[in-house]
């Protein structure tokens, strides 16, 4: 099948870049001259973080496109998003705690940036709980879908939170043009091995999801 050739090569992929990843990020990228070496746990933290927002943008997209065509097709794709989702903003809150202990002095700090990402990650969580407390599965698939879209309007502010807010959140992305060419080569592939790998996930899950959903039917059937 496409899918299953799509997820081998993108395994193959993975298979190469995220060591070299690693090997770039921890020894080949330049030491920051502030922070020092905690500061390369930046480059897996903003990658995380870019894969988490494509995940949700998928939980986004999906949502709608289930409300609109009512196939739970879209309702698949939209949980199997939110599981991703959910695991790489965890990802992104501790990579992120790992570097505030040395740099603020402190494991978490009430900044904005911080705390509407935590909004977000909550917000997804009680995505699932609303999924476990429904059992018609019409009305799962339609409540989380208005969920998924209402949810995802803390993006755009978790993005902006650090220009509309007093922050003390590093503004790398302003700070780019400053970067070193090496580091933000690095970064750009880190960012781009992170995609790729959420690509990957996403098509692994969502291929077991249909694969359980088959099953359940069977299942069924066979108790009927």
């Amino acid at each position: 099948m496409k899918t299953d050739r799509s997820i081998t090569i993108i395994f193959l992929f993975l298979l190469v870049m995220i060591p070299l990843n690693f090997y770039l990020i921890f020894m080949v990228a330049p030491t920051e001259k502030v922070m020092g070496e905690v500061q390369r746990i930046f480059y897996l933290h903003i990658s995380l973080a870019v894969g988490a927002f494509l995940a949700l943008t998928g939980v986004f997209v999906s949502s709608i496109l289930f409300l609109w065509k009512k196939k739970f097709i879209w309702d698949t794709a939209a949980y199997t998003c939110a599981e991703i989702g959910v695991l790489m903003s965890t990802l992104v809150l501790t990579t992120g705690s790992i570097w505030a202990r040395p740099i603020w002095n402190a494991w978490w700090t009430w900044d904005p940036r911080l705390l509407t990402v935590l909004i977000l990650w909550f917000i997804y969580i009680g995505y699932f709980l609303l999924r476990g407390g429904i059992a018609d599965k019409f009305k799962k698939a339609q409540y989380s879908a208005v969920l998924g879209i209402i949810g995802y309007i803390d993006i755009p502010v978790v993005r902006y939170a650090t220009k509309w807010w007093k922050s003390i959140h590093p503004l790398l992305t302003q700070e780019g043009g400053g970067l070193d060419p090496v580091m933000k080569n690095i970064m750009f592939f880190s960012m781009a091995t992170f995609i790729l790998l959420t690509i990957f996930l996403f098509l692994f899950r969502f291929r077991l999801a249909r694969i359980e959903e088959r099953l359940e039917i069977v299942k069924k059937r066979m108790e009927d």
